[in-house]
């Protein structure tokens, strides 16, 4: 019988039985490859590039893989089977999620992008704590992978929401795991790191916040976009073949730039559009613009998903996260809720 995780992954052990020595095991895990899902969806260019692999061990790994798992057509009926694990993790406001379909989905990437203090980075402290929650309270009971791009993540906003939500603070804290990235390539290791801790299945959702941040000092100038927006490429396609192999939600902040002359597609009603261009539009399932409203407002607007039409909500930033209750709704779909402080 193959071994499998929780989350149903059958890891790359499972290739033992098959003629791959634990060696060439250890080699692909030390090229973020844990799973025989991933040994699959790894191109043979790309694991050549292992340390150790040549062509002739890639090629063996991967019939071996394919005796494991049979990959190609299927019937349109079991790939709604699959979608059928989907679920959603309540973003603490009521009106929010519904705006979502229910929150942030699994198998896909939720991109939140916006100008400074408009609540990104509070909404992914609030998601830290509603991904543990029980789940007829919208949350995924499960822990968060946490990546911190530029030094925003705050251990004592945790414990502050958690309260709120009459959750152990200091247990809601040992279920965050944290890393600080220090740069675009180490963004990437990371990530490629990702497949260990995923194992277990205990994981439900990865933060990024953000996403763009270090590739933007990374790579200055037009003459270093093209190759930016490789590793970019690179960066968000792991990101996307991860959250569907162990059915986790990917929740990104994004940074504005901007651009009078952006198209309708991209740009906001002040001309600010999302850095990163049609790779990260392209990468993201959701895309939600978050801007400064009239005083103490900011809004939320649901500018693309694949499930539901273009819709906004109101919040208001505060000391005790995302109001579960709205204060307002009008027949524009526009709903007001609360927010953690800063953003």
């Amino acid at each position: 019988m193959s071994e499998t995780t929780t989350t149903g992954i059958i890891t790359i052990d499972e290739l033992q039985n098959y003629g791959i020595n634990v060696s060439d095991l250890s080699k692909l895990k030390s090229g973020g490859i844990y799973s025989v899902q991933s040994v699959l969806s790894t191109t043979r260019r790309n694991m050549i590039k292992i340390k150790g692999l040549s062509e002739v061990k890639v090629e063996k790994i991967k019939e071996a893989a394919n005796k494991i798992i049979k990959v190609g057509f299927i019937p349109a009926s079991l790939q709604a089977s699959h979608r059928e694990n989907v679920f959603s993790i309540s973003t603490g406001s009521k009106n929010l999620d519904s705006i979502l379909g229910g929150g942030i989905m699994t198998m896909s990437i939720t991109e939140v992008f916006g100008e400074f203090r408009c609540g990104k980075t509070q909404m992914s402290h609030t998601l830290c704590v509603t991904t543990q929650l029980p789940k007829d309270m919208g949350g995924a009971e499960g822990k968060v992978v946490f990546i911190d791009t530029e030094g925003t993540f705050r251990p004592e906003r945790i414990q502050q929401i958690a309260s709120r939500f009459e959750l152990d603070p200091e247990a809601c804290l040992d279920n965050v795991t944290y890393a600080r990235a220090l740069n675009s390539e180490h963004q990437m290791e990371l990530i490629e790191q990702l497949g260990e801790i995923l194992g277990s299945g205990d994981y439900k959702l990865i933060v990024v916040d953000s996403i763009m941040a270090l590739f933007r000092v990374d790579y200055l100038g037009r003459g270093e976009l093209n190759e930016r927006q490789q590793k970019l490429n690179q960066l968000l396609s792991r990101l996307n073949r991860i959250s569907e192999e162990y059915n986790v939600a990917v929740f990104m902040t994004n940074q504005v730039q901007s651009d009078p002359g952006a198209s309708a597609l991209f740009a906001s009603a002040d001309g600010r559009k999302p850095v990163g261009g049609h790779v990260l539009a392209h990468a993201s399932s959701t895309r939600i613009l978050l801007r400064k409203g009239r005083g103490d407002e900011r809004v939320a607007k649901l500018q693309d998903s694949p499930d539901m039409p273009e819709r906004e909500c109101t919040y208001i930033i505060g000391e005790k996260g995302i109001d579960r209750k709205s204060t307002r709704l009008n027949s524009s779909h526009t709903v007001v809720s609360r927010m953690p402080s800063s953003a």
